[in-house]
């Protein structure tokens, strides 16, 4: 009987203990990779991508993720990290080197025949126990203890580039944090921190609304809007490509301007719908035709192309628009409002502000810097301490840091074990 080949020949099986070595290993080379990037004195890592592409952080789950990881279980090590930073939005780096730590002493356990189900249970009975304590060691706050709030922001940013500027920032962090807070609850999306190469880091300003890296479709239009009615738009204003593959013949110019004619009243007609709306702000997702920004122009609209959907999202929330996917369903009723809409120049490039928004806690913190690389780091610093702040006033507690709580649990997990009985 011919054996029967289920993965391929040249396939590599490991099993049992070498297994668990080669999983462990993966996992504590990980760890290991961005243990140096913790703390005060941690050091920071370039990272070159295969494009060339040059970043320089010591943001662990930045770091992770620029890494080509292939090991299963060097990649589980990742996912981590990238669970701490959607949960919290820091600590990623502490999560992935206690994880390293588990299981290097996991690995001293496995030597000494420790059934791996007995070890996961130590585990997780420590992990109550650790809960437990810190309840009982951690300290309430509120949004009024600013200066503590202030101290949190501080320490997340320690060693990460923002060191000369860290009590700016952290002041921007705290009221921004404040400022979206509705009872004690906290959206960290409604803090979006942008980030523009030009000044100094201390040049950076929080924005009571909304900042976005874009520009108006020409310079003909107004540069600012106050009381603005707000459309959205995820449909084009420009005439749309046939998905038919036809050609037209045609040899009389006459019928060529006939043709221009008609792209023409149609654009008119897309825009008089803009115009009968009451919209004086028009941001819209998709492309928008010259000659319909022509004639927005000419009524006097403020009009965006090519805005994300995410800022579309924000700019919903904040002003009450609805996002619109059939012009002809455009009304008034789907206007949202806002107190100021402009275009400023940042640095050397223009960004559109949306001010003064009644329907949503929306700010916009706008990171500065001398170079792309700086301003980069200093957005990851910031929304490290965003969400320590957030995190902070969700649970209404804290606990001193420098290490000093992880010592204090270590000794009280310690004079726990000593009370259990058996391994």
């Amino acid at each position: 009987m011919q054996p029967i080949f289920i993965l391929p020949p040249d396939t590599k099986r490991t099993v049992g203990r070498e297994a668990q070595r080669m999983n462990i290993a993966a996992a504590k080379l990980v760890a290991e990779t961005v243990r140096t990037t913790l703390g005060p004195k941690g050091m920071d890592k370039m990272i070159v991508d295969g494009n060339g592409e040059v970043t320089v952080t010591n943001d662990g789950v930045t770091i992770l993720q620029e890494m080509q990881v292939d090991h299963p279980s060097a990649k589980m090590i990742v996912e981590i990290a990238k669970t701490q930073e959607h949960e919290v939005g820091d600590g990623t780096t502490t999560a992935v080197v206690l994880a390293g730590e588990l299981l290097k002493n996991a690995e001293a356990l496995l030597d000494r025949d420790i059934h791996p189900t007995i070890i996961a249970r130590g585990y997780r009975l420590a992990a109550d126990r650790a809960q437990l304590e810190l309840a009982k060691l951690a300290k309430p706050i509120t949004s009024k203890d600013v200066d503590m709030l202030s101290k949190i922001a501080m320490t997340a940013m320690t060693g990460k580039g923002a060191e000369t500027s860290k009590e700016h920032l952290a002041s921007l962090i705290v009221n921004a944090v404040r400022a979206v807070s509705v009872d004690g609850q906290i959206d960290r999306s409604n803090i979006a921190v942008e980030r523009k190469v030009g000044g100094r880091i201390d040049d950076s300003e929080l924005i009571h609304g909304l900042a976005l890296d874009k520009e108006r479709v020409s310079s003909t239009m107004v540069q600012e809007v106050r009381d603005a009615k707000i459309a959205l738009l995820d449909t084009p204003l420009e005439i749309r490509n046939t998905e038919i593959d036809a050609k037209i013949s045609i040899t009389d110019p006459k019928h060529l301007q006939s043709f221009l004619d008609m792209e023409e009243q149609m654009l008119r007609k897309m825009t008089l719908r803009v115009v009968e709306s009451g919209a004086t702000v028009v941001f819209c997702q998709k492309g928008i035709d010259d000659l319909a920004a022509h004639f927005l122009s000419k009524q006097g609209v403020f009009a965006v192309r090519r805005v994300k959907k995410s800022d579309m999202e924000r700019i919903m929330k904040a002003t009450g628009a609805k996002i619109v996917t059939n012009l002809d369903d455009l009304s008034a009723q789907d206007v949202g409002v806002a107190g100021l809409v402009e275009q400023r120049q940042v640095g050397d490039e223009a960004m559109i502000f949306v001010r003064e928004c009644p329907h949503a806690r929306t700010v916009t913190i706008l990171a500065r810097g001398s170079t792309e690389h700086v301003v980069a780091e200093i957005k990851r610093a910031m929304e490290d301490a965003i969400g320590d702040v957030a995190a902070a006033l969700s649970v209404g507690k804290i606990v001193a840091g420098a290490g000093s709580i992880e010592v204090e649990l270590s000794r009280h997990l310690h004079a726990y074990a000593n009370s259990l009985s058996g391994r």
